[in-house]
């Protein structure tokens, strides 16, 4: 919480800072830092300078102690639970499951041999529109039992906002890496770098400098956000990366990174997907039961394959959660209490 200024003297500002500051597990340059900033601050109001600096440190101050200098998560490293999870969560991509299972071995031997962290090339999930590379992404996550986090490089308007501003103007803040990791309050999550390839002409250069940074282990490990202004260790953190395609990406961080083909879908292999994945996640989601809503067999071909598009598998479960979405309104109405979805009616409950 901030201070009233009207209330509250220089002098108790400060302590309270202070009592943030040592309370809180940081680098002891960092803190030394921010006492010294908390110091110059006091002064400034001391002798009648407005609030600005001591606005401007206490900002900082929230920032720096919310960060997980030191705090990693326990990593669960069982192959044979990794296993299982992938073949929970995803039907199929026998070879996608052999290669990510590979990598949680090689971590697992590293362990067991007290060889270090496994800090082999960043896994690089590329592949059409909705072939399920950000479901894969957080199947990982929780193999490894660690926090899912995402940054979607498409909406991306300037670099600053992955690396922040200098924490010298007014409405600065730390970059999309530092707050996620504030978030999660862990310095070990897997973090999502998505869409890739979608990053706009103009910040692309930049932006491929500062992806250089976060893969690169031999930078990495003192990763400077501008308005932090502080080494922070992102060694820990496990990143993986998507696309559609590898064209607009720099050959510099290529070699940083693994890339993995994400396989396309048969229409049997999508059929499966709906009706055994698919289908049970979004009834459980809204709340129905196979009891209440059924979809005949001979309806999944029009499902799977829409006018005769071939969707990809988010496409199919927005035509899917359609479907449910609508006969939740009408039982909720009391128009029935259970209902087939059939070639007859469906029309009536996809939109």
């Amino acid at each position: 919480m901030n201070l009233d200024k009207h209330k509250y003297t220089p002098l108790d500002r400060s302590l309270y800072l202070m009592s943030k500051v040592m309370a809180a597990d940081l680098p002891e340059e960092l803190e030394n830092k921010a006492l010294e900033m908390i110091k110059t601050a006091k002064n400034s109001l001391k002798y009648g300078n407005n609030m600005f600096l001591t606005e401007l440190t206490e900002k900082y101050i929230d920032w720096i102690v919310k960060l997980p200098w030191f705090k990693k998560d326990k990593v669960i490293l069982d192959i044979k639970r990794a296993e299982e999870i992938l073949e929970k969560n995803h039907y199929g991509l026998k070879d996608l499951k052999r290669q990510i299972l590979e990598y949680i071995s090689i971590q697992i031997l590293h362990e067991k041999k007290q060889l270090g962290s496994y800090t082999g090339p960043t896994i690089f999930l590329v592949g059409l529109a909705g072939t399920g590379k950000t479901t894969f992404a957080k199947s990982i996550a929780e193999a490894l039992g660690r926090k899912f986090l995402r940054i979607p490089f498409g909406g991306l308007s300037s670099v600053l906002e992955l690396r922040g501003e200098a924490k010298i103007k007014p409405e600065a803040e730390p970059g999309k890496i530092i707050k996620l990791l504030a978030q999660a309050k862990t310095k070990n999550p897997v973090i999502l770098l998505d869409e890739l390839d979608r990053v706009t002409d103009s910040v692309r250069d930049a932006v491929m400098g500062v992806l250089l940074e976060l893969l690169d282990p031999e930078q990495n490990s003192s990763f400077r956000d501008n308005y932090i202004d502080y080494p922070f260790d992102l060694s820990d953190v496990l990143f993986i990366a998507t696309a559609n395609n590898t064209n607009n990406i720099s050959t510099a961080v290529l070699d940083r990174m693994e890339v993995i083909r994400m396989p396309s879908y048969t229409d049997e292999e999508k059929t499966v997907i709906a009706k055994n994945y698919i289908f049970p996640k979004v009834l459980k989601e809204i709340g129905l039961t196979t009891n209440e809503i059924k979809i005949d067999e001979s309806l999944w071909p029009k499902i799977v394959r829409p006018l005769g598009f071939d969707p990809g598998i988010r496409s199919l479960a927005r035509n899917i959660r359609s479907i449910i979405r609508s006969v939740a309104l009408k039982i909720v109405k009391g128009e029935f209490e259970s209902i087939v979805i059939t070639e007859k009616n469906y029309k009536e409950y996809i939109k």
